[in-house]
């Protein structure tokens, strides 16, 4: 069964959808904080549902590796395992697997072990039998990520194969979701690199295949947002309107106004989180360096535009304190603030759509953040 993707209010090309799945169901423009290990960093399934989290992403790569999806499907899968009642997202383990220059052949990718050096084969149907197990509620298909910058025919290679495991992997999946109670969903992904003509040939051939959703990946891997915005684009325009769309990997909120702008509804990033660790804070005016020391004395909340932050009851003088000192709850709270900070601008970009607003919203946010 295909999950009902429901388009409410448009503004241009940014889309208020709501996307209902057997579990849950969640408001898009969405961002899926990301729990590599099963976890996100520092914080709990707990956390995340009060910060109104409504799906979580998964990496498919560390979770087969440690402590393998046979295990974690024995607790009933990552629900179980993690405690988690919403939806749950898992990429296909490819962008971790290529960024340790694998043995790749048309079939699949040999690659080693970044935990203890042993060797594992990847394959579409491979990763759709992982996740599976796993037990997510939206599954990715295998794909071919090239960097970028990279000479044109490595990227016609990867888009052939792209094209060549998405339907391997479509095929396994369909083969096998009959015999699962729960709801599952597949994405297709659309690689290309920069080169548009790559990228409206892959969009096209991904759509022929025939997914529940549709991704854009091979972005935001350290291309300027200018060089992003136009594959973004022409990505986009080759997929169907009455299915979600998802940018793999996109969470600053420049980022994130440009690509809800072109109608994209669904993100994920380590970015917020990982800011959080380092000491910076998400606010109205922009990132915070807490650690900064003209913050020393400063009784201010983490964000006095943001009052309802779970951070705010303590004052920036204290959290640069516990920075300061190396407090570990220090990165728990910033954390906290950051994702509350993102699921937020994703619920005023939604109003901003429904009012008609939204590129009122997009220019004030480039203003602060461009």
């Amino acid at each position: 069964m295909t999950p009902e993707f429901r388009i409410e209010a448009t503004d241009g090309k940014a889309r208020a959808g709501v996307l209902s799945m057997q579990r849950h169901t969640l408001e898009t423009p969405t961002f899926m904080p990301v729990g590599t290990r099963g976890s996100v960093r520092t914080i709990t399934s707990l956390d995340l549902e009060e910060l109104g989290a409504d799906i979580v992403l998964g990496n498919t790569y560390h979770l087969m590796l440690r402590p393998g999806e046979k295990l974690i499907e024995e607790f009933g899968g990552i629900h179980g395992f993690s405690n988690w009642d919403r939806l749950v997202l898992t990429d296909s383990g490819g962008y971790q697997v290529f960024s340790l220059e694998p043995e790749v052949d048309d079939n699949g990718v040999t690659f080693k072990s970044t935990y203890d050096g042993s060797m594992h084969r990847l394959t579409p149907e491979r990763a759709v039998d992982i996740q599976f197990a796993l037990g997510s509620d939206i599954q990715m298909v295998l794909d071919v990520c090239p960097p970028i910058p990279a000479e044109k025919n490595i990227v016609e290679i990867a888009v052939k194969r792209t094209h060549m495991w998405a339907e391997k992997g479509r095929t396994h999946f369909l083969n096998k979701i009959n015999s699962f109670e729960n709801e599952r969903a597949q994405f297709g992904i659309v690689q290309g690199g920069l080169d548009l003509e790559l990228r409206r040939v892959s969009a096209e051939q991904i759509v022929e295949v025939g997914f529940d959703g549709y991704a854009i990946g091979g972005l935001s891997v350290g291309e300027s947002r200018q060089e992003m915005i136009e594959p973004m684009r022409i990505s986009v325009e080759g997929l169907p309107e009455q299915r979600p769309r998802y940018f793999m990997g996109l969470g600053d909120p420049a980022g994130l106004a440009e690509a809800i702008h072109c109608g994209i509804d669904m993100f994920d990033c380590v970015w917020p989180t990982r800011l959080a660790r380092h000491g910076t804070a998400l606010t109205m005016q922009g990132r915070v360096n807490l650690g900064a020391a003209r913050y020393a004395k400063s009784d201010d909340p983490i964000d006095p535009d943001f009052i309802t932050s779970p951070a705010s009851k303590w004052s920036r003088g204290y959290l640069r304190h516990l920075l300061s000192v190396g407090e570990p709850v220090a990165g728990r709270l910033l954390t906290l603030h950051n994702l509350a900070w993102t699921i937020d601008f994703m619920r005023r970009a939604r109003e901003s759509i429904e009012e008609g607003s939204f590129e009122d919203f997009r220019n004030k946010t480039l203003q602060i953040w461009g």
